[in-house]
């Protein structure tokens, strides 16, 4: 769910990335996100999971086998589509057999208060940060210090590409796509590549421990279709900002999509992964 792609909320989209979310996810962020529960955990109650932008439910469904149950859920996006299709994949159980249950909430998630996260345990989301402004940024860690919820957010985008074989349009494409994420969008300006670093400073302002982590896309020839759909949407964004790039970047597509469908094409695309706990928690 990043500006990364032209159609970037499609369930098409999200189903085609969600491998290569999963792997590129840093794991090593549960242990003490774990920890904390842990230490935090009232009563019997299940976990109550707050999953921001949640699309279709690919964090739910990466994370419920990861922490421990039982677990509700409560999903939140803007497209009632997808939230049916979140809801209807995360009932059922963990991989410890505890119950996992969800319900979803449409609308705008920038808006929460402090009051919506009474009883939350843990608010999360993926690719989400480089959609939103600095002040929705700021807003959303100061909301989640204050309700003393610890944060989990994965896959924002960092402005690293790296493309194998080098091609020398490479970093002019790339540099135009950046810019394109970092744009005025509907009177906001995104922050895109510079979220997650925006993100750390805000939660550390607000009083929290954050820690991240780099969880880059590793794609190869056994990725070609999702490589694909990622190189058009790349490069048709940087035409989009730069429109005197289009038929050079005409040509540079159908070379990196020739390279792509004969296997021969790598990608990194970097991503980064942020763990903040409330109360500046040492680690």
């Amino acid at each position: 769910m990043t500006t990364s792609d032209t159609a970037p909320f499609t369930p098409h989209w999200l189903a085609l990335r969600e491998d290569a979310d999963a792997a590129a996810r840093a794991a090593d962020l549960l242990g003490p996100l774990r920890e904390h529960l842990a230490a935090a955990s009232r009563g019997s109650g299940p976990l109550v999971v707050r999953d921001l932008g949640c699309g279709t439910g690919s964090m739910g469904r990466w994370l419920t086998g990861r922490l421990p149950g039982p677990q509700h859920w409560i999903l939140h996006d803007h497209d009632p589509a997808l939230l049916a299709l979140a809801a209807a994949s995360l009932g059922g159980r963990t991989a410890g057999g505890s119950p996992v249950t969800a319900e979803t909430r449409e609308g705008d998630l920038t808006r929460l208060s402090a009051a919506d996260l009474a009883g939350t345990s843990l608010v999360t989301a993926s690719a989400l940060l480089d959609l939103l402004t600095a002040d929705e940024i700021d807003a959303l860690a100061a909301t989640c210090t204050a309700a003393g919820v610890p944060v989990l957010f994965g896959l924002s985008v960092v402005g690293e590409v790296g493309l194998g074989p080098a091609d020398p349009l490479d970093a002019e494409i790339a540099a135009a796509f950046d810019a394109h994420q970092r744009r005025r969008a509907g009177g906001r300006e995104l922050l895109g590549p510079d979220a997650l670093a925006a993100a750390t400073r805000a939660f550390t302002r607000h009083g929290a421990t954050v820690t991240t982590r780099p969880s880059p896309w590793r794609l190869g020839p056994d990725q070609a279709a999702l490589t694909a759909e990622w190189l058009r949407g790349w490069v048709g964004a940087a035409v989009e900002q730069e429109p005197a790039l289009a038929a050079r970047a005409d040509a540079y597509l159908r070379r990196r999509l020739e390279a792509c469908a004969a296997g021969e094409l790598t990608a990194v695309v970097g991503h980064g992964d942020l763990l903040a706990l409330p109360g500046g928690e040492a680690r």
